[in-house]
């Protein structure tokens, strides 16, 4: 941090330096923090990259009382007719999508959200998540998914949150997507489930995802090469409470 209280700002990425500091951050967390890769990862220059980030627009957090890397938090994200003009969406590769496609609704796929080491567990966060508010409300868009991780790939010690998932937080049948490479959730029966230590071990993101009436597709997702274990979270605007559907009101304080 600065010493400062931060001054947050949000915009979208508007040219190439825009997303390299984008870049930059990802490779500071997910490669750094979390010891990710992938076959466009530029240890060189220290830039997390893949060939969808030409197609997404790219959501900053920036603090500008910092005097460099002002970029603190981003969000990657993928509306239904960007992903139609690439065939695709990121999720396809984890994720039989169909449920969502064959829903007719307006679909945006979030990814890629991350915070400097510095600001997790302040303000920042809910900057950019009231900058995704009004994108969503920009767009119309209906249903927010994308893929959330786990650190690791190895099940058993993830056992307790991905069984609490299963038994709590599955998705509506409607929407249930499924792994494509499938890895149930279902590793421990729900009386053996220590919730306590479920809850722990859930990362801050999910839980965040989970407060707000998000909830999980059908099995996990095993990335051996960026080292996580991926779950498809999924958010049916119009299925939010009143108090829940607040983040993604332009009123929302």
């Amino acid at each position: 941090m600065t010493g400062q209280t931060p001054r947050f700002t949000t915009r979208l990425a508007r040219d190439d330096a825009d997303l390299l500091a984008a870049q930059r951050l990802r490779y500071d967390v997910f490669v750094r923090e979390l010891g990710g890769d992938g076959d466009l990862v530029d240890h060189d220059a220290g830039l997390e990259r893949d060939a969808f980030d030409p197609h997404f627009d790219h959501l900053l957090l920036l603090d500008e009382t910092r005097m460099a890397d002002q970029v603190v938090g981003v969000y990657r994200l993928l509306r239904d007719d960007q992903a139609q003009n690439i065939g695709r969406f990121y999720s396809d590769a984890e994720y039989d999508l169909g449920p969502l496609l064959r829903s007719g609704r307006k679909l945006l796929e979030l990814g890629r959200s991350c915070l400097h080491k510095d600001y997790r567990g302040g303000a920042g966060m809910m900057v950019l998540w009231q900058a995704l508010a009004d994108y969503v409300t920009q767009h119309d868009i209906d249903i927010l998914f994308g893929t959330a991780s786990f650190h690791g790939t190895d099940i058993d010690a993830l056992a307790h949150p991905l069984s609490n998932l299963h038994h709590r937080h599955l998705v509506s049948e409607d929407l249930r997507v499924r792994s494509k490479e499938y890895q149930s959730l279902n590793v421990l029966p729900e009386d053996q489930v220590d919730r306590r230590r479920a809850v722990l071990e859930t990362p801050a993101l999910i839980k965040a995802y989970l407060r707000l009436g998000g909830a999980v597709g059908d099995g996990a997702f095993v990335d051996h090469q960026f080292n996580t274990t991926d779950v498809c979270l999924i958010m049916d605007t119009q299925r939010l409470n009143a108090r829940q559907k607040g983040i993604y009101t332009k009123d929302a304080k």
